[in-house]
């Protein structure tokens, strides 16, 4: 049981240095929501299924990140403002490999 230490830039453009849990399999998106860094009905509006980029980030370290499944990489084929370091907060698990991992909220569509 370890938590990570990450930043989330939210669509503002103010940075927040956040304790995760690595321990209660929680993803990016729904770390975003407990802390309240997005309005509340603007991030995992699909409960984090990756079919509706609501919790869209741009990563902006070097973390190593899993893989990107088939359903995550259709929904950002679909959605707007991406780019090539995008990807769904639902879709990035709290682990211990996530420390110091860096994101910025992508707009809101």
């Amino acid at each position: 049981m370890e938590d990570i230490n990450i930043k989330i830039t939210d669509r503002d453009g103010v940075t927040h240095e956040i304790v995760a849990p690595t321990d209660m399999a929680m993803n990016l998106m729904e770390v975003v929501r407990s802390y309240e860094l997005a309005p509340e009905g603007t991030i995992g509006v699909c409960g984090g299924m990756a079919m509706c980029a609501s919790c869209q980030c741009y990563v902006l370290s070097d973390t190593d990140l899993p893989e990107m499944g088939d359903d995550e990489e259709a929904m950002l084929s679909e959605a707007f403002d991406v780019k090539d370091n995008s990807r769904l907060g639902c879709q990035i698990q709290m682990t211990p490999e996530m420390e110091g991992l860096e994101v910025e909220l992508a707009p809101e569509s």
